[in-house]
């Protein structure tokens, strides 16, 4: 099955240019890690007491979409300047796996917030996430390379979140539909998960 990391290399062309005036600005991809996560809870934070405590307008849930898009760049950017201007430590792969897992679970379960969401479903989701995202980097500590296998990647669940405070904003609301899309993505991730565990036990072999 397609994942929207497969369009990685050709987003990466797009960002270059900006990535190469970061570094000749001095902005390290510790920088750019931290700003992405930091960015991620401070959003998630905002949306879940927002909607419970301010009753904000939905409007404002189309920061998730814009966010995702965001976040996905930022992540694209410190791993071309680790990569391509000499900015790779131990420091930053730990700050790097660490970042995306913390900015996902909060940006995940702020949609806990939404009326009509099946709150057990997210969570369980969520976990799943984090799981997947485990065995990725466990892949590199029986010597294979760090998987990146779908069909349940971290830019396709972005962009499922992504959609859905979009969907939310214009005013459809969480319900059926959301319980049974939450549905699909937990099963796309369980299948996730046996394709990078597979992929990496016949890589060492």
């Amino acid at each position: 099955m397609p994942s929207v990391y497969q369009l990685k290399s050709a987003f990466s062309d797009l960002l270059r240019p900006v990535t190469n005036r970061l570094a000749a600005l001095g902005i390290s991809a510790n920088q750019v890690t931290v700003a992405a996560m930091l960015g991620s809870i401070m959003l998630a934070l905002a949306l879940y007491f927002g909607e419970l405590q301010l009753q904000i307008s939905p409007l404002f849930w189309l920061c998730v979409p814009l966010w995702m898009f965001i976040r996905m760049a930022l992540n694209n950017i410190d791993g071309m300047l680790a990569r391509e201007h000499n900015m790779a430590t131990p420091k930053g792969a730990i700050l790097n796996e660490m970042g995306d897992v913390i900015s996902d679970s909060a940006l995940f379960l702020a949609f806990a917030a939404l009326p009509g969401i099946n709150i057990p479903l997210l969570v369980i989701l969520t976990l799943l996430a984090v799981m997947s995202e485990m065995i990725g980097v466990v892949a590199v500590q029986i010597g294979a390379s760090r998987r990146y296998d779908g069909p349940s990647g971290k830019s396709d669940r972005a962009l499922f979140f992504g959609v859905l405070g979009l969907l939310y904003a214009v005013g459809i609301a969480p319900g059926i539909w959301s319980t049974l899309v939450l549905i699909l993505i937990i099963i796309l991730l369980l299948v996730t998960l046996i394709n990078r565990a597979h992929s990496a036990l016949r890589e060492v072999q």
